[in-house]
């Protein structure tokens, strides 16, 4: 493992050093578990004081902070300890296979320079699949889909016909793209299929969770925009429509046809109904169950979701329901007494 000193890694990240700059660092760590050789980060102002007993080597913080450790100050300390992280361990490497043999390729399917296409994996007909590429075993590419260059596909990803991948982009392990979407047309009882005729597409650095579903649209394109990470087990309607840098935490659920902005984040369960507007900048918590659009900058809470200070003032009351209940009652026997003295005089 690759060891490196504070002024190397100040210099990477933009930071100061308050130590000594020579101090020898060779992994990373939280600051609870963090040993000596270690570096650490401080980003939530509520663990200031595990930065006191901390036993790391060095933490990166925001401003100087009473510490044994030597610091390194930064504008954004978590962003400099994934930079840091990066050096000293590095992305998973991936094999360097080539196509094997055992993979099935069809004759018009097109597979770009340095690619790695492990045994059992199938890239079908007209399939494009660019540059610097891994694909791994169990992958389905199907018919007319196109990637772009440096993706990663995991054992077991799907991508069906005629999906458009961008470049850096990540599908983990069983996820499927661009199946049918849930769309049905109910006649005198029976559930009749819509066909699917639109497609998905994935914009350059999206990264798609283990177990995620992305259904393709029923008539418009499904388009997660750049950059945008979802987490494991989430499923996307048809036809909706997810800006650029959002976050989606691991089993939220978006129906068809919703309208996202960019920089949202949405919390783990939290599910979404069809055809609402969600603006930019917005915070869905964990759970929440929206069913109305929601403006830019938001915050909500709750289902049904609402403004996140009302949910909290709201929510905070449900504990003393009980004993507020029982003074109601109270209350209210004690209301027909009066009423029943004042008509007997």
């Amino acid at each position: 493992m690759p060891q490196k000193t504070l002024k190397e890694i100040a210099q990477l990240v933009g930071g100061r050093v308050i130590g000594d700059e020579r101090t020898v660092v060779d992994s990373a760590s939280t600051l609870s578990a963090a040993q000596a050789g270690q570096i650490t980060f401080l980003s939530n102002p509520k663990y200031t004081a595990q930065v006191e007993t901390t036993a790391a080597t060095a933490v990166f913080v925001s401003q100087e902070t009473k510490t044994a450790a030597c610091q390194v100050v930064v504008e954004d300390p978590y962003y400099a300890f994934m930079q840091t992280v990066v050096l000293l361990h590095g992305h998973r490497q991936h094999p360097q296979t080539g196509v094997s043999e055992k993979a099935y390729i069809a004759a018009s399917a097109k597979i770009g320079a340095n690619c790695n296409v492990h045994p059992f994996a199938t890239i079908h007909e007209n399939a494009v699949v660019g540059s610097n590429c891994q694909v791994y075993s169990g992958v389905f590419i199907g018919p007319d889909v196109i990637v772009g260059n440096d993706c990663i596909f995991y054992p077991n990803a799907v991508l069906y016909d005629g999906c458009k991948v961008g470049d850096r982009v990540i599908v983990q392990s069983n996820a499927s793209v661009g199946q049918d979407g849930f769309g049905f047309a109910t006649h005198k009882g029976e559930h009749h299929k819509i066909p699917q005729i639109g497609i998905v597409e994935l914009e350059d650095d999206v990264e798609i969770g283990a177990n995620c579903i992305v259904e393709r649209g029923t008539l418009d394109n499904t388009v997660i925009g750049k950059g945008t990470k979802i987490g494991d087990s989430v499923v996307i309607g048809h036809g909706t429509k997810i800006g650029p840098h959002c976050l989606l935490v691991p089993q939220a659920g978006i129906a068809g046809s919703v309208e996202m902005g960019h920089h949202c984040v949405i919390g783990g369960q939290a599910g979404l109904v069809g055809h609402i507007k969600i603006g930019s900048m917005v915070k869905i918590g964990a759970q929440a169950a929206v069913i109305n659009d929601v403006p830019d900058g938001a915050t909500i809470l709750g289902a049904p979701a609402i403004d996140a200070n009302k949910a909290k003032r709201a929510y905070s009351l449900i504990e003393t329901l009980p004993e507020m209940r029982k003074k109601l009652k109270m209350l209210d026997k004690q209301i027909q007494r009066l009423t029943i003295a004042q008509e007997e005089e």
